[in-house]
């Protein structure tokens, strides 16, 4: 069985066009987000999957720079994007990763992973409800899932932002979620704004030259020691795939 985890990113972002290449602690975002996701133990690949538009180039060349595989497809139909690079790389687990989340734990990665390995469960979150940092989001569920929603979703915002057509329908899919022993749901740590890229520049600047391999833990204590670092970015409100639904996967990079 092999799991694949799949990085979704494109330099078209609306909030913060080209933030998946912005710098953090001197390498681009996206670099220092495929170096954390290669310490995950249980996943067997990472590929990236981005658009065919020119302005992903970029993307594209980055990938071969750093010999990550790379699928390029629509822009806007993201679902069939993603199936298509799972299938492309032979995937029979899909781990959904978007490219706002350069903080993401490993080990919280793994723990998912484990979560839908020991069965029962077609879908696994940590998001369902949010009880982990925005930026922490993962999502594990079968490739035939996916394979699936492809083949049937209609509506926009099931195409647009992948795995709705799965967590929507809990009578066909069996959903699990992982919840953090605390609610950290207040801390913000995705990159979808000016504001948040400040934040997550900071704290990659404060531990990445100390503390390369850095967790979870490790970032809730600098956020302690400067407490004030939480207002940079407060009040920047959290896009969903649909109002009514938990916000396991909204994030559209």
């Amino acid at each position: 069985m092999k799991t694949v985890i799949v990085v979704q990113a494109r330099m078209t972002s609306t909030r913060l066009p080209g933030k998946v290449l912005l710098l953090l602690a001197g390498q681009p975002m996206l670099m220092r987000l495929i170096e954390r996701l290669r310490r995950v133990k249980q996943a067997d690949a990472v590929v990236v999957a981005t658009t065919t538009n020119t302005t992903d180039d970029p993307i594209a060349a980055l990938c071969e720079q750093l010999g990550v595989p790379c699928h390029r497809g629509s822009e806007f139909d993201v679902l069939s994007r993603y199936a298509d690079a799972a299938r492309l790389n032979d995937a029979d687990v899909v781990v959904r990763i978007t490219s706002d989340c350069p903080l993401i734990d490993p080990a919280l990665v793994d723990q998912l992973i484990a979560t839908y390995l020991e069965g029962g469960c077609d879908y696994v979150s940590n998001m369902l409800p949010p009880t982990w940092p925005y930026g922490m989001a993962v999502e594990v569920f079968s490739a035939a899932a996916l394979r699936e929603a492809q083949a049937e979703a209609t509506q926009a915002s099931e195409r647009e932002h992948v795995t709705p057509f799965i967590y929507w329908h809990p009578e066909r899919y069996r959903l699990r979620n992982v919840e953090s022993s605390e609610n950290l749901s207040a801390q913000r740590w995705t990159v979808d704004t000016a504001e948040d890229y400040e934040l997550v520049r900071r704290l990659f600047e404060t531990l990445h030259p100390t503390q390369p391999r850095f967790a979870l833990a490790d970032v809730l204590a600098i956020m302690e020691a400067h407490p004030d670092w939480m207002r940079i970015n407060q009040h920047i409100e959290q896009k969903q795939a649909r109002p009514d639904t938990p916000t396991s996967a909204e994030q559209t990079p």
